[in-house]
C-alpha cells in the first residue's frame, strides 16, 4: 500500500512539473507572435504598396519561424522526456526551471535578430541568438543526463529502447550548437542557416534519426 501512495505522489509531481513547463511554453511560442506586426503606412510608401512592404520585413518571419519550431521541437522533446521520466527531486526541478528560464528568453533573442539581421550589427545579434540556443541544448542534456543516469528519476518499467534513442538524438546537439555559435563570430549567415538545419533535424522522427546515427 505505501510502495502505491509513494508512486501516486510522485505521478503527480512530475504531472505538475509537465503541466507548468507546458504553460511556460505556450507563453513563450505566444510572444514570438506578438513581435509580428503590420507594416506603417509609411514603410508601405517607400516600398510601393503593402505587398512590397510585407515582403520587406522577411527577416522577421524567418526569425519567428525558425524560434516557432525551435521553441516546439523543444516542447516536444520535452514531452517525450516525461514519457520515461517518472519521478522528480529537488536539482531537476532547478534543471526544468532553468530550461524554462532560456526558453522564455528566446523571444527577445529572436525580437533583436529580427531587426538587426540585414545590417552592421547582425554578427552579434547571431552571437545573442545562437548563445540562447547553445544554453538550451547545453540544460536539455543536462536534465536527460542527470535523470537517466543510474535510471535516477526514470520509471520501474521503461522501455530500454527508448532510452536509447533519446540518449541518441540528444548526444550531439551540444556540440552541433556550440559549432553556430562559434560561427555566428565569422560569418551570422552561414551560423543562422546552421540553426535552421539543426531545428529541421530534430523535427524529424527519433527513427530517422536513430538511423542516421546508426
Amino acid at each position: 500500500m505505501e510502495a502505491t501512495e509513494t508512486a501516486k505522489l510522485e505521478a503527480t509531481e512530475t504531472a505538475r512539473l509537465e503541466a507548468f513547463s507546458d504553460g511556460v511554453f505556450a507563453v513563450a511560442i505566444t510572444l514570438l507572435a506578438l513581435d509580428l506586426r503590420a507594416p506603417v503606412q509609411k514603410d508601405v510608401l517607400n516600398a510601393h504598396g503593402l505587398a512590397g512592404a510585407l515582403a520587406g520585413e522577411w527577416p522577421q518571419y524567418l526569425a519567428y519561424a525558425l524560434s516557432f519550431l525551435s521553441i516546439l521541437i523543444m516542447w516536444v522533446n520535452h514531452h517525450h522526456l516525461f514519457i520515461v521520466i517518472r519521478r522528480t527531486d529537488h536539482f531537476f526541478l532547478l534543471l526544468n526551471g532553468f530550461l524554462l528560464m532560456v526558453i522564455t528568453a528566446i523571444p527577445f533573442a529572436t525580437n533583436v535578430l529580427s531587426v538587426y539581421l540585414v545590417g552592421s550589427e547582425k554578427q552579434t545579434a547571431q552571437v545573442m541568438f545562437s548563445g540562447v540556443y547553445l544554453l538550451m541544448a547545453i540544460t536539455f542534456n543536462a536534465m536527460w543526463r542527470y535523470a537517466s543516469a543510474g535510471k535516477r528519476l526514470l520509471g520501474d518499467r521503461i522501455d530500454v529502447r527508448k532510452v536509447q534513442d533519446i540518449t541518441r538524438q540528444f548526444r550531439f546537439g551540444p556540440i552541433l550548437y556550440l559549432a553556430a555559435f562559434g560561427l555566428a563570430f565569422a560569418s551570422a549567415v552561414a551560423s543562422l542557416a546552421l540553426c535552421v538545419l539543426l531545428a529541421v533535424f530534430y523535427a524529424l522522427p527519433s527513427s530517422i534519426t536513430r538511423a542516421m546515427h546508426d
